[in-house]
């Protein structure tokens, strides 16, 4: 039975991981070919509507973006990988070697590379000064090498799986055999990690280079005498897995419009932050809350039965509260993981501005994933509920049963 679809074109360094924890896993996944550079369908906008790969679009439904969501989504299908790490410490370690590698290695590398190959427009000032930063960032992960066999913990990782797919790039073009004397431990690391079957399965084997490629000029052909034409379009781009697509201008934000509230937020973030919660800064919230100004709300995670590990949970959240970033003038809250791993709801309360949550929260993409609904604040429930959530003190009773609570995060 397939499990879904991966969109994304042949050899994206982006996509090997994708592909190698779906095989390693055991799951059918389509791999459809959508290359921005060619131009993408009006049904792939749909699901990106950036138009940019890789996008996975699951048998349910459910659609995923950016390559270390998917990378995780995928790994995580396998309650009992050990891709994942066993503590929060290593999960959290985990992302951030991914991240680095997405962000810090792989963004260079491509401004080193592509040009010499003929992808980019060649500028040996910009090549050159793009060489300095990818080796600056390798030289981060040859000293943290120098002592560790895997970037994470004492066994390969899905941080190890991922980065070697996109730092291979380098080793497919410039990580010549001077480059490799020069940092014995990245390619001590990328040897053991790039054999391994979970990529061999999907990517092949891998030949070193002797020697890093050259940039070659365009031989100058003799001028004819030809009319002027009109100008013909710019031919698109190869494939762009490097480039970050240009900032669209910044739109105003729905509830700018209702000018500025008597209560503060900035204040009330502050009390909550430097006060004793029960005894000073709820007090304080309520003698200056204005329900004309504000209105509070219930916010639960709709589909707790998918939930796993409490701290893949907080992270969850983690990531939601990340994409309000364009709210965070307008809102305060706290959600929380209450229960335990396979058995844990989230739920929490925020305070939004104006009457309506829609838009506050819907500048996240996932915003759907979440219920939303008005508390009063003279209803003594409600209120017991909004301090209960904003102190974690105290457990959760859902249906006649009590969830302990596990973590949790304020977003302010």
């Amino acid at each position: 039975m397939s499990f879904g679809k991966i969109y994304s074109y042949p050899n994206n360094p982006r996509t090997t991981a994708l592909l190698a924890v779906a095989k390693e896993n055991g799951l059918d996944v389509e791999f459809v070919h959508e290359e921005p550079a060619k131009g993408v369908s009006e049904g792939y906008l749909k699901l990106n509507p950036l138009g940019k790969v890789p996008t996975f679009e699951g048998a349910d439904g459910f659609v995923v973006s950016e390559c270390i969501a998917i990378a995780i989504y995928l790994t995580a299908q396998n309650e009992k990988t050990t891709l994942l790490g066993k503590t929060k410490q290593e999960y959290a370690s985990i992302l951030r070697w991914m991240s680095f590698a997405n962000t810090e290695v792989l963004s260079p590398l491509g401004a080193w590379f592509r040009p010499l190959i003929g992808r980019d427009p060649y500028n040996k000032k910009n090549v050159d000064a793009a060489q300095a930063t990818a080796l600056k960032s390798v030289g981060v992960l040859e000293h943290h090498l120098l002592n560790n066999t895997f970037l994470v913990g004492e066994r390969i990782s899905l941080a190890d799986v991922f980065s070697a797919a996109i730092i291979s790039r380098g080793f497919e073009y410039v990580f010549d055999k001077e480059f490799r004397s020069q940092y014995p431990n990245v390619t001590r690391w990328f040897g053991l990690i790039r054999n391994q079957s979970i990529l061999t399965s999907v990517a092949g084997e891998f030949q070193f280079i002797d020697e890093a490629v050259k940039y070659t000029p365009p031989k100058k052909e003799p001028k004819k005498e030809t009319p002027k034409a009109a100008p013909k379009p710019k031919p698109a781009k190869e494939e762009e897995e490097e480039e970050e697509a240009p900032a669209a201008p910044k739109a105003k934000h729905p509830l700018e419009a209702l000018g500025k509230p008597t209560l503060v937020l900035d204040e009330w973030k502050k009390k909550y932050s430097n006060e004793d919660t029960r005894p000073v800064a709820l007090p304080w919230f309520w003698e200056n809350y204005k329900s004309d100004e504000w209105s509070l709300w219930k916010v639960d995670y709709k589909y707790n039965d998918e939930l796993t590990l409490t701290f893949m949970s907080s992270n969850l959240i983690g990531g939601f509260f990340n994409r309000l970033e364009a709210s965070r003038k307008y809102i305060f809250g706290c959600l929380s993981v209450y229960g335990e791993s396979n058995n844990s709801i989230i739920s929490g309360a925020f305070l939004v501005r104006g009457q309506e949550a829609l838009p506050a929260f819907e500048v996240a993409p996932d915003y759907e994933s979440y219920s939303y609904t008005k508390l009063d604040a003279s209803n003594p429930e409600h209120k017991e509920f909004i301090e209960d959530a904003w102190t974690w003190d105290k457990p959760l009773v859902v249906d006649q049963k009590t969830y302990e609570w596990a973590d949790g995060k304020v977003y302010k």
